[in-house]
């Protein structure tokens, strides 16, 4: 576990302070219970648009098994057989290839690969198991269409985290080809928010209420207990080796915590990283904030570091 970091430049805490204000004023309002999840959807794809989306990434839609999503990868693509299946967050019921997009490009060149954003099916139209059979299709696509499991990483951020996380188990216990390794952002793993504690002061996105609402919406008629809704409480033996990265003042930074030590204590491998002074996802300013880059460096070197033999 990794839970310190360099000392911030103070341009570099501006930059932070700023970008949390613009999430807490343009985005964490307008995510509320009540809400209609239509507007949250317009909404956050509004904001998305102004994310720094790298210029030397190219962009074009596909589908997997008959699931829809998009393809990112660098213009100049170096030799890489690596494949990264992106599963975005949005608490289930938010959130598209769009959203994800800029973070999406980041990924593709500092990771050298190519990545496909999932449009899973949302709630409360599609609640589970439509997020996690999606998932599970676009990820046999990809076996089908000729990439090795071994060349391939699922990963996900926040909803998408614990979607990540699902999609695994089900591999798994379909016996089916594992991916070499799992990577989550703030992975929310446990819908029941039994465990949730109080909203630190810095936190700059996420709230119990309209948490609560989303899992409503999309566990429907399903315990939010069940280790496909909430993977914390599921059977961790048997996963990739998986890097788990939060920012320590987020509302469900005990979710990762819990989350690593049940692969931990399953006999799996995994590498969890607090963020100092981070948010919920940061890792969406890739390309402005040096933590965000800082985070994805890492994710390559732990790809390449935990893939499997030539």
């Amino acid at each position: 576990m990794s839970s310190s970091g360099p000392s911030e430049p103070t341009g570099q805490a501006v930059l932070a302070s700023l970008l949390r204000g613009v999430l807490r004023g343009i985005l964490k309002p307008r995510n509320r219970a009540g809400r209609p999840v239509a507007a949250q959807r317009r909404w956050l794809e509004k904001v998305a648009r102004i994310a720094r989306v790298p210029g030397s990434i190219r962009i074009a839609k596909g589908s997997l098994r008959g699931i829809p999503g998009e393809w990112v990868e660098a213009k100049t693509r170096r030799e890489s057989s690596r494949t990264i299946l992106y599963l975005h967050g949005g608490a289930y019921c938010i959130g598209s290839p769009l959203t994800h997009r800029a973070l999406a490009g980041h990924l593709a060149l500092v990771c050298k690969a190519r990545v496909f954003v999932a449009d899973y099916r949302l709630a409360p139209e599609s609640p589970y198991p439509a997020a996690v059979e999606d998932a599970v299709s676009a990820y046999r696509g990809l076996l089908e269409s000729g990439a090795e499991a071994t060349d391939i990483a699922i990963v996900g951020d926040s909803a998408g985290g614990g979607l990540t996380l699902a999609t695994a188990l089900s591999l798994r216990d379909r016996e089916l080809p594992l991916p070499s390794n799992l990577v989550v952002f703030s992975p929310w793993t446990d819908l029941s928010l039994e465990h949730l504690g109080a909203e630190p002061p810095g936190e700059a996105m996420l709230n119990r209420d309209w948490l609560d609402e989303c899992a409503r919406f999309y566990a429907g008629t399903a315990s939010r207990y069940d280790p496909l809704i909430s993977p914390v409480y599921a059977q961790l033996a048997g996963l990739p080796p998986t890097l788990v990265q939060v920012g320590s003042d987020e509302l469900i930074l005990s979710d990762a915590e819990r989350l690593s030590a049940g692969i931990e204590a399953a006999g799996g491998r995994v590498r969890l990283s607090v963020f100092p002074r981070r948010w919920h996802v940061f890792q969406l300013h890739a390309g402005v904030l040096t933590d965000s880059d800082r985070a994805l460096r890492e994710v390559a070197e732990f790809l390449d570091a935990t893939a499997p033999p030539c």
